[in-house]
């Protein structure tokens, strides 16, 4: 019989717990609950809230709705959404993420400087919801940048403040610290912030030992994680026979042919009862006696 293991520490993070459990909560209290945006990056997880009764509106549909219950996601939102819900009438059930929303207030805090106002700089992934909530505090002005690349839209001899989308790789991140270093004028000031979630970072090395412990590996996530990607990327550069899908619907018996062990996980986004089922899947896959 092959060894089915389920990554004890996968699943979802902290703030999605939080985000999810207000959800229930606001569902189970009746009347009408709508959620700006999809309040986890899983299909499988919206469809499940979708069942009881959470509605996903996006940002043209809630400035349409009167007096309605909102909820906000774990991602956060900029003032300007604040701000409509003000206009109308509507009641924000916040399930910004703790972590997040300190990193906004650090964000709107070097913005609102006086004096020498350095650039703000986000290292994140354009038009992620929490990228635009934190580019939000800073009214549009804040630069992003996703790679090394996108850093000539800095101006090397002005003040720069750097901050980083809560899920980047911390690798990552040190490298475009790096580089700025190595590219800034001797009389700008640089100041930079670890605002990465070691909620994310700290299961990298965790899931590449776990990875390799295991002959094939299924990464489970949905498709607009980036969190997801970054997780499996790492777990396949130590486990080559690791296989990225979203359910257990998406899963290839062939991938565990003569598989003694096989290791199941996923992102910050992926719940437990879907690592369940892919693991309940490949039991069916794999003869008992194998």
């Amino acid at each position: 019989m092959a060894k089915i293991e389920i990554d004890k520490e996968s699943g979802f993070c902290f703030g999605v717990v939080t985000a999810i459990k207000k959800a229930e909560e606001q569902l189970a209290a009746g009347g009408t609950l709508y959620c700006l945006g999809d309040i986890v990056h899983n299909s499988d997880e919206v469809e499940r809230l979708r069942r009881k009764g959470l509605h996903t509106i996006t940002h043209e549909e809630m400035a349409a709705l009167n007096g309605a219950r909102v909820l906000l996601r774990a991602h956060g939102e900029p003032p300007s959404t604040y701000a409509l819900a003000r206009e109308r009438g509507i009641d924000i059930v916040d399930a910004t993420c703790p972590v997040v929303l300190k990193l906004q207030q650090r964000v709107k805090a070097a913005y609102d400087r006086e004096g020498r106002r350095p650039q703000i700089v986000i290292y994140g992934k354009l038009g992620h919801a929490e990228v635009n909530g934190l580019v939000g505090q800073t009214d549009g002005q804040a630069i992003v940048v996703e790679s090394v690349d996108d850093l000539d839209k800095l101006d090397f001899t002005r003040d720069i403040a750097l901050f980083s989308q809560t899920t980047k790789s911390l690798e990552g991140y040190r490298h475009i610290i790096a580089q700025i270093e190595s590219r800034k004028h001797p009389d700008a000031a640089f100041e930079h912030y670890d605002t990465i979630c070691r909620s994310v970072s700290g299961r990298v090395e965790r899931l590449r030992s776990f990875a390799a412990s295991h002959e094939v590996v299924l990464f489970v996530a949905g498709t607009k994680s980036s969190n997801g990607r970054i997780l499996y990327d790492q777990c396949r550069a130590v486990n080559p026979h690791t296989h990225l899908i979203a359910n257990a619907s998406h899963l290839d018996p062939a991938w565990l042919s003569g598989a003694g062990s096989v290791g199941i996980c996923g992102a910050t986004s992926t719940p437990l009862w879907l690592m369940e089922q892919v693991r309940d899947a490949v039991a069916n896959i794999i003869p008992a006696d194998e």
